[in-house]
């Protein structure tokens, strides 16, 4: 079983940990390149998408693109049916013990503890984190699943 981690967003990553170790890319540009990258890790996956919303501190133009890239990703995964679950940051990060408040660095130091022989950035440790609380998961007869 491959489990991916998704970080949407252009500062966001693509994860995945399986019985060959990990690793990760940061998101790519173009939507053809993550529909390719989806493409090749589809088979025996089951992913796990970082559930996205709105604040006060996003410009209208930046939740655009965002909301646009979160429905791409979801449209990607339904598409190759792979299942998936999203997941509030809260959520995860507290069961990984990695309450950010929104600081990166924080969540970056625990992905280089849990993976140390990779290069966290800030690009891609939440991606990698959350393909850890991925293999966590019970997925019996999961297709899609909001956690709050």
């Amino acid at each position: 079983m491959t489990y991916l981690g998704i970080d949407p967003g252009a500062n966001g990553g693509i994860a995945w940990t399986g019985p060959d170790g990990a690793a990760a890319e940061k998101m790519p540009e173009l939507e053809a390149d993550v529909f390719r990258l989806l493409s090749g890790l589809a088979r025996d996956s089951v992913a796990v998408i970082e559930a996205v919303h709105a604040t006060p501190f996003n410009g209208s133009k930046g939740l655009f693109k965002l909301g646009r890239s979160y429905g791409f990703l979801r449209g990607c995964l339904t598409a190759l049916g792979i299942p998936f679950i999203e997941v509030a940051p809260g959520k995860w990060q507290r069961a990984l013990e990695c309450l950010s408040g929104g600081d990166k660095a924080v969540t970056r130091a625990r992905a280089q503890q849990l993976f140390p022989g990779l290069r966290c950035t800030h690009a891609i440790s939440d991606a990698l984190l959350l393909a850890v609380y991925c293999s966590r998961q019970d997925w019996r007869g999961v297709t899609t699943r909001k956690e709050g």
